[in-house]
């Protein structure tokens, strides 16, 4: 509930905040979310009882609604045959987190339960005041627009980003991906179990094991990938890595099945800074964080709806009626990749190839 919670103010604050930055900036918006951030994590710090820790929460869902001023800052700051390699870069930074955040929430927790919510929020102060030092607004006073309520909303902004039929389309691949990518956060500790038997230990390595293939993937080698190959011929590479590895997870019966199917999924890394580069490119600049706001609300629903229907699959496929088959989410995500391999088919279809090589500039938004 707690997680639905966060995805929730996710889903209705991140347009508000991508509208935001790019009528006022983007330093604005990150700074004042990160000192809000910050304080929250102290508030649920102190939380005297569970109804507290919601509240507080809402309040995380509303502040961490950022990646889509973060996300802006990229495209403000970067060229196209760049921004694909600092996308990776910013993707890789928060894997970094999921896989080193929960050993030291852990460690912390064993010494007292409240310690980790401190620590974070101490970490995220800790940026606050470097960016207050350091960190210069990116977007330019002449790539500014007028803010509107009516497009700063989830449905607003998804009706605004449909005027650029590839960014849509494309959009709505990233969206199947997003929905496919949950059956791992919604089922996998109950996956291994059932499949292994393993315990706790070795279920986060194989947890920090992907985590940390991506970082390579995202990290070290999205760049020169899309330097050699453009943007489109990585994402079709991408999604057919992440269809033979959720086939793989779907029928595996051993250990060594999970870890082969967890290396080819980590192929499938290439994909979101690839696209992220071709809706940018056919986006305007004073939109480019409602684009952002628009994708970061799509993630939203992702986390709201697959982890229920993921987890009501596994659970009708390891009980004493009907097949068992632990991996038949995986089934559904394989069917998720392959219907965001066809509509991103159509999005290229649509703008005729590459972003790169034959970019048309899109018109400024009102």
């Amino acid at each position: 509930d707690l997680l639905l919670t966060f995805a929730g103010m996710q889903f209705i604050f991140a347009p508000v905040l991508g509208g935001l930055s790019d009528r006022y900036g983007r330093r604005l918006i990150l700074l004042g979310s990160l000192l809000g951030y910050a304080l929250d994590y102290f508030i649920m710090a102190l939380a005297p009882s569970l109804a507290f820790l919601f509240i507080a929460r809402l309040a995380s869902g509303l502040f961490g609604a950022t990646f889509a001023a973060a996300n802006a800052c990229i495209t403000d700051i970067s060229t196209l045959e760049e921004r694909a390699k600092l996308v990776g870069f910013a993707s890789a930074s928060v894997g970094l987190g999921f896989v080193f955040g929960p050993v030291l929430g852990g460690a912390l927790g064993e010494i007292n339960v409240r310690l980790p919510f401190i620590a974070a929020g101490f970490l995220v102060l800790g940026v606050f005041i470097y960016g207050w030092f350091f960190f210069p607004e990116t977007l330019k006073p002449s790539n500014r627009r007028a803010f509107s309520l009516a497009r700063a909303n989830p449905m607003g902004s998804l009706i605004s980003i449909s005027r650029y039929r590839v960014v849509f389309t494309i959009m709505a691949a990233v969206f199947c991906i997003q929905l496919a990518n949950q059956s791992y956060s919604s089922i996998w500790p109950f996956y291994v179990i059932e499949l292994t038997g393993w315990g706790e230990l070795l279920i986060g390595l194989t947890v920090g094991f992907y985590g940390m293939l991506l970082v390579v993937v995202q990290g070290g080698l999205i760049g020169p990938v899309t330097s050699r190959f453009g943007h489109v011929k990585p994402v079709y590479f991408s999604v057919i890595s992440g269809t033979v590895s959720f086939l793989i997870l779907a029928f595996a019966t051993n250990g060594w099945g999970i870890y082969i199917g967890i290396f080819v999924g980590a192929l499938s890394g290439f994909a979101f800074p690839a696209m992220q580069t071709l809706m940018t490119a056919r986006t305007p600049e004073n939109a480019q964080g409602e684009l952002q706001g628009a994708i970061t609300s799509l993630y939203s629903i992702a986390a709201i709806v697959s982890p229920v229907v993921m987890a009501l699959i596994f659970s009708a496929h390891t009980d004493e009626v009907g097949i068992y088959l632990p991996g038949a989410p995986f089934v559904l995500a394989t069917g998720l990749i392959v219907l965001c391999l066809i509509t991103f088919a159509f999005a290229i279809h649509l703008s005729g190839g590459d972003a790169k090589e034959n970019e048309t500039p899109a018109t400024p938004a009102d």
